[in-house]
């Protein structure tokens, strides 16, 4: 089914509540494991509805946030959200209390038993309405983002619209747009600081409410990490900054020499080449094409699922006015079918939106038919080993997108991996600190953003810009807005997708069917469980980084940019 015949229907809450509550009876009366399994389907499918129209509505707000229609229906679901909150969690309590756990375990694993209990350490009904108002407020944040409305060289663009020329060939272009980009950011610093404020304060009251100290352990419980913990977590921001930082700071120097500057300003990070990035060639529809290729070369599981995409019109791709940002996948559990949502922009962004993207929605498209809602995808950290790692394996079809410039875009690809790693440890290692501490100001808050910076980010110099040498940066990163704690994730799949890359170089075969047993695996099992499983070392073992990162800087330096 095509996405725009999808039906969309209000959720009836007072029934579905009441037909949810009738089903938990049933499945605490039941007489065996068997009973118990059928009304677990019924549960299943009764979720599964829930998230199908509340996708569908997220979507269809995402696509156009100027419909007032499917405003409402987000404002809804923003609503209720809490309240479906409150019926899981007395499922879960009910699966965990069950006569018949040992049998059930048997047949769908400790995973969802594991998941169970950690998500019921998350909630009470005491904290529905402070759960409402966070809502609310993510809300708000995207809304904000996406009126920008920026006049630029005559025309009135988007944020995205203006990331073309944040690496244009002209150092003066880049320095405008970067300057229009951010400036969108400094006329609302006093909105952006609000919303956040508030955030930080609701999700600490709710935290008290819990009975935890802080948000920290609350949220490590909401992101369902069963297996590590911040002081893992911690460790892991020590090796980045011992192995990758150094590396990044030579690929920085590199590209100060390459581009002819000699010194690195904010607004020439994104500029690798006088001959220009490399951009993907053709339309947007011709894009589409020529990924549809490279996937039914890749595997006949990977075109059976590219096929389906195109042919029911599951991803919805180009920039264009009233658009939320960004990228995401998402599912519509009904349908058993994954949704992929981008802004292309001309850049080469728009080739890792069908990599990157397009591996998370493998990834659920190949788990779909878990008899569970709970194992469609896993937890945040796996599933972004499933997209990063998508992202290196296709390194072989890079010709169809790149023709001449294929081995510039796998050197930046590269590139922009590894530079990516000190961020994303910064975004962590802030988040860490805001909430162990929030009373903080927005002022403090910045202040620490930007001594947490220099660590991990030496090379970043503003050049004079106010809002940004005062620290005001992260306030374009989404997620610490709208979903707290994660931003690691994406740093340990970094470092399972760079084994992917290692291995594949190797024996690409052996290397994609590890992959494809993962994708496979969807959510039955934990992290580390799932890493063990692809034949990957964990992220936290002492020893991975430095003869991984030894092998990358080998192949950084065989690779001669100054010709590129």
């Amino acid at each position: 089914m095509k996405f725009s015949e999808m039906t969309y229907t209000r959720p009836d809450i007072a029934k579905v509540e009441s037909d949810f509550n009738a089903l938990l009876t049933e499945f605490d009366a039941a007489q065996n494991a068997e009973e118990q399994k059928q009304v677990l389907t019924k549960i299943n499918e009764l979720k599964n509805e829930f998230s199908t129209y509340s996708s569908i509505a997220s979507v269809r707000n995402s696509i156009d946030t100027t419909d007032k229609f499917y405003e409402a229906e987000q404002e809804f679901f923003d609503t209720n959200e809490p309240a479906m909150k409150d019926l899981h969690i007395q499922f879960y309590k009910a699966l965990g209390s069950s006569k018949f756990k040992n049998e059930l375990q048997k047949d769908f694993g400790n995973q969802l038993f594991n998941l169970a209990e950690v998500s019921t350490k998350t909630f009470d009904t005491s904290i529905i309405e402070d759960l409402k108002e966070e809502n609310k407020l993510g809300t708000q944040y995207t809304k904000l983002v996406a009126s920008a409305e920026v006049d630029f060289n005559g025309q009135k663009l988007n944020l995205a619209g203006l990331s073309a020329f944040m690496e244009s060939t002209d150092r003066e272009v880049r320095k405008k747009a970067y300057k229009a980009n951010h400036g969108f950011f400094a006329a609302h610093e006093a909105e952006f600081d609000e919303i956040y404020d508030k955030l930080v304060k609701v999700r600490t009251r709710i935290a008290h409410k819990l009975g935890y100290k802080n948000f920290v352990e609350l949220a490590y419980y909401r992101m369902a990490r069963t297996d590590y913990n911040a002081a893992m977590v911690a460790g892991f921001r020590e090796e980045v900054l011992k192995y990758v930082v150094p590396v990044a700071n030579k690929l920085r120097a590199r590209q100060a020499k390459r581009i002819g500057i000699d010194k690195l300003k904010a607004y020439d990070l994104s500029h690798n080449f006088n001959s220009g990035n490399p951009t993907p060639k053709g339309t947007p529809e011709e894009i589409v094409a020529n990924g549809q290729k490279m996937y039914a070369e890749l595997s006949p599981e990977t075109k059976e699922f590219f096929d389906f995409m195109v042919n029911n019109d599951l991803m919805d791709l180009v920039n264009k006015k009233g658009k939320a940002g960004g990228g995401y996948c998402t599912m519509f559990p009904k349908y058993k079918a994954p949704f992929i949502f981008s802004n292309f922009n001309g850049t080469m962004g728009d080739v890792d939106v069908l990599t990157h993207e397009a591996g998370h929605a493998f990834q659920c498209f190949e788990s779909r038919n878990f008899q569970v809602e709970e194992y469609y995808w896993p937890t945040m950290e796996s599933c972004e080993i499933h997209s990063m790692s998508m992202e290196h394996l296709t390194y072989p079809w890079m010709n169809l997108f790149f023709g001449a410039d294929t081995e510039k875009y796998k050197f930046v690809h590269l590139s922009s991996n590894i530079l990516f790693l000190p961020y994303g440890v910064s975004v962590d290692e802030f988040q860490h600190v805001v909430y162990e501490n929030p009373d903080m100001t927005p002022a403090e808050r910045k202040s620490a953003w930007l001594e947490i910076e220099k660590k991990y980010r030496p090379w970043m110099d503003y050049d004079g810009i106010d809002y940004l040498e005062r620290g005001g940066f992260w306030q374009r990163q989404a997620h610490i807005f709208r979903s707290p704690f994660y931003y690691i994730d994406y740093c340990l799949a970094q470092l399972c997708a760079f084994q992917f890359w290692s291995k594949s170089k190797k024996d690409f075969k052996a290397a994609w069917a590890d992959y494809h047993r993962l994708c496979q695996a969807g959510g039955s099992d934990s992290f580390l469980g799932l890493v063990k499983l692809a034949g990957l070392q964990s992220p936290f073992e002492k020893g991975v980084f430095e003869p991984l990162f030894e092998e990358i800087q080998a192949y950084l330096d065989g690779v001669d940019d100054l010709k590129m």
